[in-house]
């Protein structure tokens, strides 16, 4: 025969888990990484040019797991569902929408820059 106390701690454990398990799609969406790489960050253009325009200096390496590095340092981001928010490091506040496998959009920004998107080019350089 099990003893109650026994009965009861493989209970709490079980709802414990339960509970663990569930957390992260209440937050926004199952926990992940985005894919190792270059990122460049560019503007829509239009029907008389480019199909982009690079914004200078927006680029950021995913260099592994929840790691990033730019010009002016590294840091982390996390990404819940579709949702990416920079952490620490240079680009601490950001926040972007993942559009695709490879493309975010940035969501936190106002004036010319609203529309930027940022796309993966390839491997880190």
């Amino acid at each position: 025969m099990i003893a109650p106390t026994s009965m009861f701690r493989s209970a709490s454990i079980a709802i414990a888990l339960a509970a663990a398990a569930a957390a992260p799609l209440a937050a926004g969406g199952p926990l992940g990484t985005l894919p190792l790489g270059r990122y460049l960050c560019e503007l829509p253009g239009d029907a008389a040019g480019p199909a982009s325009r690079p914004v200078e200096g927006a680029w950021f390496d995913i260099i592994n797991a929840s790691s990033y590095v730019t010009d002016g340092g590294d840091g982390t981001y996390l990404l819940t569902g579709d949702d990416v928010v920079f952490t620490r490091g240079p680009m601490r506040g950001a926040r972007f929408e993942r559009t695709g496998v490879r493309a975010l959009k940035r969501t936190d920004l106002t004036g010319p820059l609203a529309k930027m998107r940022c796309v993966k080019t390839g491997r880190t350089q």
